[in-house]
């Protein structure tokens, strides 16, 4: 049990054991994408000393906080080649260090991406590698298929250069299931928390696998929590809508470790409260979660609320490639918990996400209307949502975003 030890000030970590690897693993991990100076590689003399020292102090107290999985990409830019300035330096064996490469069609590039990355943290071994971003079924296709680049994890695997393999994954809920299914995996990286809660199926599959589960960005992705709305801080209280999420993901002994992207130092210490309330979830959570679901109904309509994702087509499906079920969920979450800035960063990414974010915004519905009304034939709203896609984007678009490019 975490308790706040007052002759330290200071909370204890819980750790849970991480599936089949046996790891213990914090019930936090430090995620490396908002802590490096570039999100492009750049010769390292470029890189500010200045961000190099924010970067060790992160290091340092999320190991002071017991956080000592330390979690990065190929795809973060400088992050690997910062962090091979100070892990080096500290007991390999008090670390879990993760790292993630991308699937390519040619499994040399993903060789050669794998070796640059361990040249990168100075380490002769990952205790973790994730295959980065399985967000399709060619991606899979080029993971697990003979001699794909599953084969080349393996090979490290083999010459003790990577301890255990899992995946990374932003992919439709039948792609996930279908590489968990696979048994080639010991973890997976995912979405889920208060917010979406989609990928529980995929969650409990993982169980059943004995692997280790991995909650992708929970605070960011999971509503923008660091700058919450006053409706959602209000919902929430007596915790923060920060802590409200980290309990109510880690109250499911399912999920091992959520991701703090820290940024700064001093970005885990809101988390940290949450260790102390793991042992009351089951009484704090209810009074919350009621609160929040009769807002929810009270902006939305109940029948609304429990059946608005029925019948709903795919992008690949729609007219436009028109990413109808992540519009609705942005316009619930706007209606219901005054969420406008999460949804429009999350709206402006259409478009720009590539398979990491499937799909396009609704500029187009009032020239599609006929069309629409065929692949939504199957929803109960049928003869509403074509007006609600045209009122959300009225309201949501902007400037696009590019993926990766901030918190």
């Amino acid at each position: 049990m975490s308790i706040l030890n007052p002759s330290e000030n200071r909370y204890i970590m819980q750790y849970r054991r991480f599936g089949r690897t046996e790891l213990q693993m914090p019930v936090f991990s430090c995620g490396g994408m908002r802590y490096q100076h570039s999100w492009k590689d750049v010769p390292p003399q470029e890189i500010p000393q200045k961000n190099q020292e924010n970067l060790e102090a992160t290091i340092h107290r999320a190991l002071e906080a017991g956080i000592n999985h330390i979690e990065t990409a190929r795809g973060y830019g400088t992050s690997e080649v910062q962090l091979g300035r100070i892990l080096p330096q500290l007991p390999r064996e008090t670390l879990i260090v993760q790292t993630k490469v991308s699937p390519t069609a040619n499994p040399r590039e993903f060789e050669r991406h794998l070796q640059e990355s361990l040249d990168n943290l100075g380490l002769e071994t990952v205790d973790l590698l994730g295959i980065h971003g399985v967000n399709t079924s060619e991606l899979l296709d080029y993971t697990l298929r003979p001699g794909g680049c599953l084969e080349v994890a393996h090979r490290f695997q083999h010459q003790g250069r990577v301890r255990f393999i899992g995946f990374s994954t932003h992919a439709p809920i039948g792609v996930i299931r279908q590489a968990i299914a696979s048994d080639q995996f010991d973890y997976v990286n995912l979405h889920w928390y208060y917010i979406n809660q989609d990928n529980w199926s995929a969650i409990a599959d993982a169980t059943r696998h004995d692997m280790g589960v991995f909650i992708i960005s929970p605070s960011d992705k999971g509503g923008h929590l660091y700058n919450p709305p006053q409706k959602l801080v209000d919902l929430c209280a007596p915790l923060s809508p920060m802590v409200f999420n980290d309990l109510f993901c880690l109250s499911h002994p399912q999920v091992h470790t959520l991701s703090i992207g820290a940024a700064r130092p001093s970005d885990f210490e809101e988390h940290l409260k949450t260790l102390p309330l793991l042992a009351q979830a089951q009484e704090i959570l209810p009074p919350i979660l009621a609160r929040l679901e009769q807002a929810a109904i009270a902006a939305l309509g109940e029948d609304w609320l429990r059946t608005w994702k029925q019948g709903l087509p795919t992008p690949e499906e729609t007219p436009g490639q028109i990413n109808i079920p992540i519009i609705l969920w942005l316009h619930n979450l706007m209606t219901a918990f005054d969420m406008e800035d999460y949804a429009q960063a999350r709206y402006n990414l259409l478009g720009n996400g590539g398979h990491w974010f499937p799909g396009q915004q609704a500029q187009a519905v009032s020239q599609l209307t006929q069309d629409l009304a065929a692949v939504l034939a199957s929803s109960p709203h049928a003869a509403r949502i074509p007006a609600l896609l045209a009122a959300t984007h009225e309201r949501l678009q902007g400037k696009a975003v590019q993926r990766l490019s901030g918190a």
